[in-house]
């Protein structure tokens, strides 16, 4: 059966494009929730505008996230934990303790934009990436510190 996808589905297809799948995964999952439509002549047209309209829009967001990446790649963090002999951790420095040091300096980013493959467990210097957009990318130098 082939739908036109409405958005992007991982290991499917991106948003307008006309896909063939099987007819109980189009009936039971992307159509009840409208993440596909049947691929028909008015629907081709109606997804080609919606399709225009994303891309607009998505431009926008995009430059919007370009901007914010030129003001976070001053930043540096700085995150003060207590911690034990050989520079371990009590605890761990999270996606949400970056996230909220992060609004301390007056920039709300989303905790889940923030890539950390696991939590840092050690003083030291670390790069972390915070990814703003599906294209843009700004790496932020995190400093931890021993607590006083």
């Amino acid at each position: 059966m082939e739908v036109i996808l409405r958005e992007d589905v991982e290991k499917l297809g991106h948003r307008g494009q006309v896909v063939k799948v099987t007819p109980g995964y189009a009936r039971n999952f992307l159509l009840p929730r409208r993440i596909a439509v049947p691929a028909t002549g008015a629907n081709k047209k109606i997804v080609e505008q919606e399709r225009e309209a994303y891309l607009r829009r998505e431009a926008k967001v995009q430059n919007d996230a370009q901007d914010l990446a030129k003001l976070l790649s001053s930043v540096e963090l700085s995150i003060s934990q207590k911690a034990g002999e050989n520079d371990q951790l009590f605890g761990s420095v999270t996606v949400a303790d970056l996230a909220a040091a992060l609004e301390k300096k007056g920039y709300n980013i989303d905790r889940k934009k923030i890539q950390l493959d696991e939590p840092i467990k050690t003083l030291g210097d670390f790069k972390v990436n915070v990814k703003l957009h599906k294209e843009v990318t700004v790496e932020l130098p995190v400093h931890v510190v021993r607590e006083a």
